[in-house]
């Protein structure tokens, strides 16, 4: 479970009682989506044919642009968790990341879900003396990738469900 009980409404779009603006939903989808895709060689090394959690992230992309609907984007989710099923390790993670990048759209609070994924990911790709320098690598990178409009709610945001994330964030 990667969300909190109570939701914060600086996650909750303003049409929903909150106050995310699209402008910021959007930033928070496309960073989502990056995280996802900087993964997502762990899958596609394991299932080269499974293009369900690449589509997933086009999705995303392609809502947060104003191309697709919501559900277009929330079915891709579905498809890439599907995608999760009976694997392990990295690939596994990185299709959850791809899945929780695309349900963004939806819930804009998953969009740490991605990031932790993608994380998960890393960790599990690695060779035990290395995690911790991968994980610190690739929570920088997740870092420098954050637009400076989310930057500061997404930090606090890691600081608030880290927790909840695993305790992958580094805080």
């Amino acid at each position: 479970m990667i969300l909190p009980k109570v939701r914060d409404p600086r996650f909750i779009t303003i049409r929903r009682g909150g106050s995310l603006t699209d402008e910021m939903h959007y930033l928070l989808a496309l960073w989502a989506a990056d995280c996802a895709e900087h993964v997502l060689h762990y899958f596609e090394n394991e299932c080269p044919e499974d293009k369900r959690p690449r589509q997933a992230i086009e999705k995303t992309r392609l809502w947060a642009k104003g191309i697709i609907k919501a559900t277009e984007s929330k079915e891709a989710a579905y498809y890439s968790n599907k995608a999760a099923q009976g694997l392990t390790g990295s690939a596994k993670m990185a299709a959850y990341s791809a899945g929780q990048a695309a349900v963004v759209v939806h819930v804009p609070l998953h969009e740490l879900g991605a990031a932790a994924y993608a994380i998960r990911a890393v960790i599990e790709a690695s060779e035990k003396e290395l995690i911790e320098y991968n994980k610190q690598r690739e929570n920088e990178w997740q870092k420098r990738k954050l637009p400076k409009e989310i930057r500061e709610l997404v930090l606090e945001d890691e600081i608030n469900r880290n927790e909840i994330c695993w305790n992958v964030f580094l805080i």
